[in-house]
């Protein structure tokens, strides 16, 4: 990898070409500035660990919407605020924050100048404007020149450096204003020693394994779908990107699901390595034939050589079709442990989802488990059959005919297991999870006391599922379609499908709020708003993405 590469080249790199050494690359020399920034905020390491996983998720789905002249450290430094503000909203909500404070304070920093300045850094960072905020990022989190401040800046040395001293007077007042007083060279040797740590060893390639993977597999964009994008972000973990689950965990599991995530990082180093290899082979076998053919050009009027190349040609263009045929996902789940591996998270998801509905059901444990293993070979099979259709390159119509009978096969089992009722209350229950989950997810959006978000979210979970029918009526659907875009494996196979799927879901939110009006406030309006347009933005990158991972690499 070029050292001599901009971060905003890499970037275009890995956004135009996938290529996940550019993403690895940025991660590497950015991860101890986001790491850092996350650690002082939600003051617990983990949690840190999760918030710049999360950041780098985002990075890489909005790599190619990123605008040229964007300073990354900026743009990381700013996306590590909101997400680390969110992380500790939801923590105090669960009362660990006295937990994660007793924490933190173990790793505050012996020096009394730096003890004093860092618990209120990032809150001083955000009160300066962007020009001086990524000003003092260059110039003393990532310890660069003033010259590099300029060209960032587009000025000179001279107003770089008025721009700096301007803008660490202005974190001196703030400081000021809240009992600390402390001299500019203090202030700026202290930031410039402390604020950005090495970040825990190993986490570089954890990060840039899964963010590159993140959403370009079921596993990853169904967390994404259903946990963070669809509805709201709330405490998820992607324990693997390479599968279908939902690892949602609440905070009486918090470590011990902590503890797993772990583990399953570290499983998915060997994963990505094998995606990469796969992807220097094909391209080795093209430059290969390249040359062949340049060679047989050259030799055109030698009949002996021109048959052995023309031999050699033959071979080579049958090695790349072997290689280009496969799907970087195949290659992985080709490993019997590595698959085996996934399906075990698979179950751990669909025990989250299903949850609800082996309670309604009172099952036995025993008959929890075999419906949680149902659905999770469900899930896989599914993985199979998009790849093949992507590989065959399928109609529409023929993957729907794939997936009707595929669900029949899945609706005869879990009947054989739970009965006529459970099967129908499984089919319910599948068809209401987009109105359930919506209540249930942006419940913390609506205002009033318990009594009335409950209300409020019954309303809402209500008007859902109404308008769904409606516009599902509309489509010409069946009013058991699975209308979870991510949920629906139709959507990932076939494009049109699955534009089709986000513009029912769209325009159902758009119903929604238009008759919401008579039990959500304009606050809550516009925050609605919000959420459904969000849903749509990562769902439809979360497609592209799995289809991307799961189509032939030749494609």
């Amino acid at each position: 990898m070029d050292d001599d590469a901009n971060d905003m080249d890499l970037l275009r790199r890995f956004a135009g070409d996938g290529e996940q050494e550019a993403f690895a690359e940025l991660v590497r020399r950015n991860l101890n500035l986001v790491h850092s920034a996350a650690l002082r905020q939600v003051r617990s390491p983990q949690l840190a660990e999760d918030v710049a996983q999360s950041v780098f998720t985002d990075l890489a789905r909005d790599a190619a919407r990123l605008k040229p002249g964007t300073v990354l450290a900026a743009w990381l430094y700013q996306v590590t605020r909101r997400t680390a503000i969110d992380v500790v909203r939801r923590e105090a909500r669960r009362q660990l924050r006295e937990q994660v404070a007793v924490e933190m304070n173990a790793m505050n920093s012996t020096s009394s100048d730096w003890a004093q300045v860092e618990p209120l850094l990032d809150d001083a960072m955000a009160a300066l404007d962007d020009t001086d905020r990524t000003a003092v990022l260059l110039r003393y989190f990532e310890n660069k020149s003033l010259r590099d401040v300029g060209v960032a800046l587009g000025t000179s040395d001279d107003t770089a450096q008025k721009r700096v001293s301007r803008a660490v007077d202005r974190l001196r007042d703030f400081f000021a204003q809240r009992g600390v007083t402390v001299g500019a060279s203090v202030l700026t040797a202290a930031v410039a020693a402390n604020a950005v740590q090495a970040a825990p060893a190993g986490l570089v390639l954890t990060i840039s394994a899964a963010s590159t993977l993140a959403g370009a597999t079921v596993a990853a964009t169904t967390v994404k779908a259903i946990a963070m994008t669809i509805l709201k972000k709330i405490a998820v973990t992607t324990a693997l990107a390479a599968a279908v689950g939902v690892a949602l965990y609440e905070a009486r599991q918090l470590t011990a699901l902590s503890k797993e995530n772990q583990r399953l990082h570290q499983q998915l180093l060997p994963l990505t390595a094998q995606v990469q290899q796969l992807q220097r082979e094909r391209d080795r076998a093209t430059n290969r034939l390249s040359a062949v053919t340049t060679e047989l050009a050259d030799v055109s009027k030698q009949p002996t050589e021109v048959f052995k190349l023309r031999g050699q040609m033959g071979v080579l263009r049958q090695e790349k079709d072997a290689v280009g045929s496969k799907s970087a996902l195949s290659k992985i789940t080709a490993d019997p442990e590595t698959r085996k591996m996934m399906r075990e998270q698979q179950k751990a998801g669909m025990t989250y989802i299903y949850a609800e509905l082996a309670k309604r059901l009172q099952l036995k444990p025993e008959q929890t488990g075999q419906l949680n293993d149902l659905l999770a070979d469900h899930v896989m099979e599914s993985i199979d059959v998009i790849t093949q259709a992507l590989h065959d390159n399928r109609s529409s119509t023929e993957i729907d005919r794939l997936f009707s009978a595929q669900e029949a096969a899945m609706h005869a089992q879990v009947a054989a297991l739970l009965g006529p009722d459970g099967l129908t209350q499984y089919t319910d229950y599948s068809r209401l999870l987009l109105s359930s989950l919506t209540g249930a997810q942006f419940e913390d959006s609506l205002t009033g006391d318990k009594d009335a978000k409950t209300e409020k979210r019954k309303k809402l979970s209500n008007a859902v599922q109404d308008e769904l029918q409606v516009a599902l009526v509309a489509a010409g659907l069946p009013p058991d379609y699975q209308t979870m875009p991510m949920l629906n494996f139709r959507n990932i196979a076939s494009e049109e499908t699955g534009e089709r799927s986000l513009k029912l879901l769209g325009n159902t939110y758009a119903r929604v709020a238009a008759r919401a009006n008579v039990f959500l406030t304009a606050e809550e309006l516009v925050k609605f708003n919000e959420f459904g347009k969000k849903a749509i933005e990562n769902n439809r990158a979360a497609l592209l993405m799995n289809r991307k991972m799961m189509a032939p690499i030749s494609k």
